[in-house]
């Protein structure tokens, strides 16, 4: 299933309010609303207790628990957020619900956790798995496990419309914003690298507080995945950001490329502890299950465009 093609040009991203703040991403940001999510946050018949006893509830042994409680940093809008109502949505809450209500016939809920200390509370077993559009790397596999990849995410750069900043290079020497702990950040080093120092990074606990500061003229530019930077662009109307052009990783690689800026090409899997592999295997069986018999597709249609 070749997901690479997807909002080509921004658009056609579920709209709804603007994202009160990701995934792909990190913590709580500065200016956001992270109090949002204070309250137990719950998926479909989940205790909403989110403590560790959640995480492993069952008899001992049991492969699959049953409660599976999901590290989650909230809000990364489409991926995992709060409506206007409190409820929770976002693509990875309906995967959540497809794999394991559906499929595995479990109750699970969420647990808001900052995205740069999310790996040490899992291996710390205040949940039992991440799901949190989080980037298959090198590094994090040294500490976690991952399923086998459910979504394909470019790193991309937005700027305000009236912005002089048409190229990559017009980057040199400004200062973009990213959020803390993400391939953003990661994608934004590298290119402080490439211009040989000339890049200032301001890092933000959640991806809104980088938004924000985009608005406000603290940063010319955010780095970010391209599905949370084409909600935000659209959420914002007509003519206020835009996406940076140019060509990238994508096309580098081969890839159906948008015409954006990609500086890089990732895969999102769940992440596990390096303990969890029966369980691991089963979830991996719900994904190939929800993928052959087009649940996928009607959860990916339901928020992405192509």
């Amino acid at each position: 299933m070749d997901r690479r093609a997807y909002l080509k040009t921004g658009a056609g991203v579920v709209a709804g309010g603007l994202f009160a703040g990701c995934t792909g991403g990190n913590g709580d940001g500065e200016g956001s609303t992270e109090t949002a999510t204070s309250e137990a946050t719950t998926g479909a018949e989940g205790t909403g207790d989110g403590t560790e006893t959640g995480t492993e509830s069952g008899s001992e042994g049991d492969v699959v628990p049953d409660n599976v409680v999901i590290g989650s940093d909230i809000p990364y809008r489409p991926f995992e957020y709060e409506t206007t109502s409190g409820e929770l949505t976002g693509f990875d809450v309906d995967i959540a619900k497809a794999i394991f209500e559906e499929q595995l016939g479990t109750s699970y809920e969420f647990k808001p956790t900052s995205f740069d200390s999310i790996i040490p509370s899992l291996k710390n077993n205040n949940f039992r798995i991440i799901m949190s559009a989080m980037t298959i790397n090198d590094e994090r596999a040294k500490q976690v496990d991952f399923s086998d990849p459910y979504f394909t995410a470019y790193q991309t750069v937005i700027v305000r419309q009236d912005s002089d900043i048409q190229t990559k290079e017009d980057l040199r020497g400004k200062t973009v914003g990213v959020q803390k702990g993400t391939t953003g950040a990661d994608a934004a080093q590298q290119l402080k690298s490439e211009f040989n120092g000339e890049l200032e990074l301001n890092q933000y606990d959640q991806v809104t507080g980088a938004f924000q500061a985009l608005i406000n003229g603290q940063v010319v530019a955010v780095i970010n995945d391209n599905t949370v930077n084409a909600e935000f662009v659209n959420n914002q109307g007509e003519g206020q950001v835009r996406f940076l052009k140019g060509e990238g990783a994508a096309a580098e690689s081969g890839e159906n490329a948008p015409d954006y800026l990609t500086l890089t090409v990732e895969n999102y899997g769940i992440a596990f502890r390096q303990d969890d592999d029966e369980f691991r295997k089963r979830v991996n069986e719900a994904l190939a299950a929800i993928q052959e018999n087009g649940t996928y597709d009607e959860i990916y249609a339901e928020y992405f465009e192509g």
